[in-house]
C-alpha cells in the first residue's frame, strides 16, 4: 500500500450496523471487504473496498430489468429505446453518479450504478447520504423505464 490510508472497517462496519443495514458480508478476492446491505427494506446494495484501490469505498447497486420490461423494449421502436437510453445517462449524469448500461441493440437489460468515497472524507453522514444517492439513482432509471415504456404495456398513447 502507499501513502494512502486504509478504510477503517471496523467504523464502516459500526455505521452499517447502527443503521441496520447489514445483510451479509461476501467473500470477494478483489476486496478487502465486501459487505451487501438493505436499503431500504430489502433492496441490496454493495458497500466494497477493493483492494486495487484501499482509500475508497464504493456504494453500488446492480440491477437486473425485468424479462418482461425486456420483452418490452424489444418490441418498442429503436428511436425510443435510444431516447429512453439518453434519458437515463443524462439523469444519472446530473446526479453525479458512476453507472455502466448494459443496452444491447439499445435494449436495456441491466444497470449498475456507483458512488466513490474516498477515505479522508469517509464520515458516517457521507456514507448513508451516498447510500441514499446510488438507490435515488436506481429509483430514477425505474421511473424513467416505467413513464416511458408504461404506456406501452398499457397501449394507450405513449405522447401523453
Amino acid at each position: 500500500m502507499d501513502d494512502n490510508m486504509a478504510i477503517d472497517e471496523e467504523q464502516v462496519r459500526n455505521w452499517l450496523m447502527e443503521e441496520d443495514l447489514i445483510r451479509e458480508k461476501i467473500y470477494d478476492e478483489n476486496a478487502n471487504f465486501h459487505y451487501i446491505i438493505n436499503f431500504p427494506n430489502n433492496n441490496a446494495m454493495d458497500i466494497i473496498n477493493p483492494k486495487s484501490k484501499e482509500d475508497v469505498l464504493i456504494i453500488g447497486c446492480a440491477t437486473e430489468v425485468s424479462k418482461d420490461e425486456q420483452n418490452i423494449i424489444k418490441n418498442s421502436p429503436k428511436e425510443m429505446n435510444q431516447e429512453f437510453i439518453w434519458k437515463i445517462r443524462f439523469s444519472l449524469n446530473e446526479m453525479l453518479l458512476d453507472f455502466e448500461l448494459e443496452h444491447p441493440n439499445d435494449q436495456l437489460s441491466r444497470f449498475i450504478i456507483t458512488e466513490d468515497i474516498f477515505e479522508d472524507g469517509l464520515t458516517k453522514h457521507v456514507l448513508i447520504k451516498s447510500i441514499k444517492k446510488v438507490f435515488k439513482g436506481k429509483l430514477q432509471c425505474i421511473w424513467i423505464l416505467g413513464k416511458t415504456y408504461g404506456s406501452v404495456k398499457n397501449n394507450s398513447n405513449p405522447d401523453l
